[in-house]
């Protein structure tokens, strides 16, 4: 019997010494990922200037990951997973190889600008069908880590080193573009891959705890698909956050904002407010790793995911109607903190309520609906302001999202009372 009197440890999940590599594996990853994304879009933005042509680098992605998800799932759950993530990371070395040669002086004399627009298109889409085996290996990975026990506060510590590397990689992309370069940029992208590679050779192999190896695939991905589907605290929080997710990809526009809406401060050129925009959220979401780490996610997890995507939404609003460079800034302080809470308590979610032999399926099903949106975000972002005119489009998105999670709090009072904390003290 659990003690409640006994104070969790916020630190469990770090006392292992494979879990501590895999957050400096996981963190270096989705920095670069991140930090290549950003920097694709500044490009992309410097050779058309035009709002749709950052939304469909989103797309170029979104179709291949969503294509391969359920697939890639079927191929996790039957495979053993260190050695998964080595092969992702190798693939991911080499489109990070193929940026770093197409953004050098040697290909702007070799070929024509729309030509390397294509090859940068190219890339971003062999990217997206790697990206649908990373989610659901490392999300596999992170249980045969650590004991059923520390999984919330694994999950806890995986989401927050994910929110900081997403948010800490395109604010040094933001930075670096100024500093050094899009080329020497990419270069950055390029050493870090390699040494996450380095890394991940300290985890040993893993066992493969599906009781149905050689299963059909089919049979494989339906029994995924439909644990998913019973779950109702699963399938509310993939629904909640797809659609809160997709229609708040404002971030996809700060190129521009940083060069068409906001007032640029005197001394600072566009670029270096780019970079302040990109690198806000990161504070607010090591503020969200730090408290998280203390205060227990596990009890009243629904309304705690509501209230920080309505916050995630008031945010998105109230940046895209400001002009004023540091009321934008404080707006994405807040978006960084409310998007922060809300990765840490949907990935412990995840985490507690699937099996150990569906995880890869699960995931990938997440993946789709949740992990696309991004993308699919920043693709619709870039069509509303193509079609509504950039804060319109910014503003909209916000709005969406607020009513999302208002709508999903009167609508599902079971979700709005979703409470984990019977979960983790089983576990």
């Amino acid at each position: 019997m659990t003690d409640n009197n006994i104070k969790p440890d916020p630190y469990s999940a770090l006392r292992f010494r494979e879990f501590n590599i895999f957050l400096i594996v996981r963190f270096i990853l989705v920095f670069s990922w991140s930090m290549q994304f950003i920097i694709v879009e500044w490009l992309v933005w410097e050779i058309t200037e035009d709002p749709l042509s950052l939304g469909l680098i989103g797309l170029m992605e979104v179709v291949p990951a969503v294509s391969m998800a359920l697939f890639a799932g079927h191929i996790v759950d039957q495979k053993e997973k260190r050695n998964l993530l080595i092969y992702c990371i190798i693939a991911f070395l080499f489109v990070s190889i193929g940026f770093y040669l197409v953004t050098g002086s040697e290909s702007k004399s070799l070929f024509t600008t729309q030509t390397i627009l294509y090859i940068i298109y190219f890339l971003v889409f062999i990217g997206g069908f790697i990206r649908a085996f990373f989610g659901p290996t490392i999300f596999s990975l992170v249980a045969l880590i650590v004991p059923k026990k520390t999984y919330a506060n694994a999950a806890t510590w995986s989401s927050s080193v994910w929110q900081m590397g997403v948010v800490l990689g395109p604010a040094f992309a933001g930075f670096s573009i100024h500093w050094i370069g899009v080329n020497n940029s990419m270069g950055v992208v390029l050493i870090g891959v390699l040494i996450s590679l380095i890394i991940l050779a300290f985890i040993k192999r893993k066992p493969v705890l599906n009781p149905k190896i050689g299963e059909n695939i089919f049979t494989s991905l339906k029994e995924g698909i439909s644990f998913v589907y019973n779950s109702k605290a699963i399938l509310g929080v993939i629904t909640l956050d797809m659609v809160a997710v997709l229609f708040g990809g404002a971030i996809a526009l700060l190129p521009i904002y940083a060069t068409e809406v906001i007032q640029i401060p005197p001394g600072m050129e566009p670029s270096e407010v780019f970079g302040v925009l990109r690198a806000t959220p990161a504070v607010g979401s090591l503020i969200t790793m730090f408290i998280a780490a203390y205060i227990p996610i596990t009890r009243k997890a629904g309304i705690k995911l509501l209230m920080a995507i309505f916050g995630f939404g008031i945010s998105i609003i109230s940046f895209g109607l400001s002009s004023i460079f540091w009321i934008s800034v404080l707006s994405l302080f807040i978006y960084g903190v409310t998007d922060g809470i809300s990765m840490v308590i949907r990935q412990t979610i995840l985490q507690l309520k699937t099996p150990d032999h569906l995880r890869g399926r699960v995931a990938s099903v997440n993946s789709i609906f949740v992990g696309s949106s991004n993308e699919l975000g920043a693709f619709e972002s870039g069509v509303t302001a193509k079609l509504m005119g950039t804060v319109t489009a910014v503003v909209f998105g916000g709005t969406i999202t607020v009513l999302t999670a208002l709508s999903t709090a009167f609508i599902s009072p079971s979700f709005r009372k979703l409470d984990l904390t019977e979960e983790e003290k089983l576990n």
